[in-house]
C-alpha cells in the first residue's frame, strides 16, 4: 500500500502550530506543552498538557481527543513542543504505548541531533506489548450505511489505510451516538484503484469502476489511482 510522504512544509507548519499554542497559552506551571496533530484531511489540531500531581494528560493526548472531537480518524503525524524554548520533545513512554495501540500508523516529529524528524511510532517502541492483539478490531462506517447493513444489502466496503484481517470485528456507525454491531470480516483483497473491476465497484454500490476514485475521495482525500485499497467482505450474525 503507497504511503503518501508529508513534505516538509507540512512538518514545519505543525511545529510551528504546537509552538504558537504553548507560546500563547502556556502558564509556565499547569500547561508548559503543547502538541499538534494533522490529519487524514490536512487540517490541524492541537492541545495543550494539563499537569497534576495524579498523573494529568499530556499534550499529545489532549490534541488527539481534539482532533477526533472534530471528525478526524486517521492521525497521520503528531509533534510536541515545550515552552521556554525547549523545542521538540519526544512522546514520553505512556504515550508512545497509547500511540501504537491505537494509531499504529501515525508518525512522531521527534528531535534528532540535525535537527527534527520523521519516525514511525512503531520505531519508537520496539517489540511492544500491544493491546490490539486482545481486542476486536472496528470497521468504521458513515452512519448513512446503518439501515444497508442491517438490511443485508452492503456486505463489502473499500478501504485505504485501514488496516483490518479476516476475523471478528465491531462494525460502528458514525451517528450522534454511535452503533456497533457484531460481525467478521470474511475476506480481504487488497489492489490499485486503477484495477478495478466493474464487478468490484457495484459490490460496493457504484455503477461502474470509474466512479470509485472521485467518490472515494470523500473519505480519503490523498487517494490516487495508483494507491492499492482493500476490498473488505464482511458479514452478520443471521447471514
Amino acid at each position: 500500500m503507497t504511503t503518501h510522504p508529508i513534505d516538509q512544509s507540512a512538518q514545519d507548519a505543525l511545529v510551528d502550530a504546537a509552538r504558537s499554542a504553548v507560546r500563547e497559552h502556556g502558564d509556565g506551571d499547569v500547561h508548559t506543552v503543547a502538541a499538534a496533530v494533522l490529519d487524514e484531511h490536512g487540517r490541524t489540531h492541537v492541545g495543550l498538557n494539563l499537569y497534576h500531581f495524579t498523573g494529568g494528560p499530556c499534550a499529545e493526548l489532549v490534541a488527539l481527543a481534539t482532533a477526533r472531537a472534530a471528525g478526524a480518524r486517521r492521525p497521520r503525524l503528531i509533534v510536541a513542543v515545550g515552552d521556554d524554548g525547549r523545542g521538540v520533545l519526544a512522546p514520553c513512554g505512556r504515550d508512545r504505548q497509547v500511540l501504537a495501540d491505537y494509531f499504529p500508523d501515525i508518525r512522531v516529529l521527534v528531535p534528532a541531533d540535525d535537527g527534527v524528524r520523521v519516525v514511525p511510532v512503531v520505531d519508537l517502541l520496539p517489540h511492544s506489548y500491544s493491546t490490539r492483539a486482545q481486542a476486536v478490531q472496528r470497521l468504521r462506517f458513515r452512519g448513512s450505511h446503518l439501515a444497508a447493513v442491517r438490511a443485508g444489502t452492503k456486505r463489502v466496503t473499500l478501504r485505504f489505510e485501514d488496516p483490518v484481517h479476516v476475523g471478528p470485528a465491531r462494525l460502528v456507525f458514525e451517528l450522534d451516538e454511535e452503533v456497533t454491531l457484531a460481525g467478521r470480516i470474511v475476506s480481504t483483497v487488497a489492489k490499485p484503484v486503477s484495477e478495478l473491476t466493474d464487478d468490484d465497484a457495484r459490490a460496493d454500490g457504484f455503477d461502474r469502476a470509474a466512479d470509485v476514485l472521485p467518490a472515494l475521495r470523500d473519505y480519503y482525500p490523498d487517494l490516487a489511482a495508483d494507491d492499492e485499497i482493500v476490498i473488505v467482505r464482511f458479514e452478520i450474525p443471521g447471514d
